[in-house]
């Protein structure tokens, strides 16, 4: 005997569904990690297989509708035109070369359209343009990079402000907006510029597109499960501590 009375049928209850719900949702919560380490590990796949593929043809207007995020971020495209480097927009960001900014700048392409192309990234000290002169070619282009979609509103709690020209992610209709593109349809997506030979030391530096995707999932999943396991196991103590006690003679008053 260890001086314990039997719990009342409302505590008894009342530990039983609170064990075996917190047992549950853990183990719902670790079968959704499961389900999205599945997912991630093929977007992962996918991602490495777009990038290595061949450039094509950026798509135009008649193919806009139809982009799917799934399908086409980050696949390699190509688009020829002239750059428009005095409506170009500076990003906010951060890469491995530190803080500093996104030059976006407009494309015409030779279909007569516009596209937001990330030429690349420029520190604190190259943000003013007339420094970056060598880095503006004025003569038609071609462009090659990956397929991006557009990044609406801003940072996480630092939104866009066009009227103040801050910017914190790469939206492309504001920008279209903020920079006059509406003569000519835009794009909807932008294109991150690839590295190319002679582009190492230049501003702005292209290439730098960040390819590597968080995958914490197993360790969520493991987590969950480990917390679903101690809950169950928690209802099975209560479930054979409740009979024990059930079990011994009463105790005297």
């Amino acid at each position: 005997m260890d001086g314990r009375a039997p719990r009342s049928r409302g505590a008894l209850a009342a530990l039983l569904a609170g064990a075996g719900l917190a047992g549950c949702l853990c183990l719902a919560l670790g079968l959704w990690q499961v389900q999205r380490l599945a997912w991630k590990e093929a977007l992962i796949e996918q991602v490495e297989r777009q990038v290595a593929a061949p450039a094509v043809d950026a798509p135009g207007p008649a193919d806009w509708a139809a982009l799917q995020r799934a399908t086409d971020e980050y696949r390699p495209v190509r688009a020829i035109g002239r750059f428009d480097h005095a409506r170009e927009t500076l990003v906010a960001a951060t890469t491995a070369l530190g803080s500093g900014y996104w030059v976006m700048t407009p494309l015409r392409t030779t279909a007569g359209h516009w596209l937001l192309v990330n030429r690349g990234f420029v520190p604190p000290d190259q943000r003013a343009a007339e420094g970056r002169a060598p880095g503006h070619p004025e003569a038609e282009v071609v462009v090659e990079g990956l397929l991006r979609f557009s990044e609406p509103g801003g940072a996480l709690l630092r939104s866009n402000a066009p009227d103040t020209d801050r910017w914190y992610s790469r939206d492309v209709a504001a920008i279209a907006i903020a920079r006059g593109l509406g003569a000519a349809p835009v794009a909807p997506y932008f294109v991150d510029a690839r590295a190319t030979p002679g582009t190492e030391s230049a501003w702005p530096r292209p290439g730098l597109t960040v390819l590597r995707f968080s995958n914490n999932h197993r360790v969520y999943a493991a987590t969950w499960f480990t917390l679903a396991l101690m809950a169950f196991g928690a209802l099975a103590y209560v479930v054979v501590d409740e009979r024990r006690l059930r079990r011994q003679p009463p105790l005297p008053e």
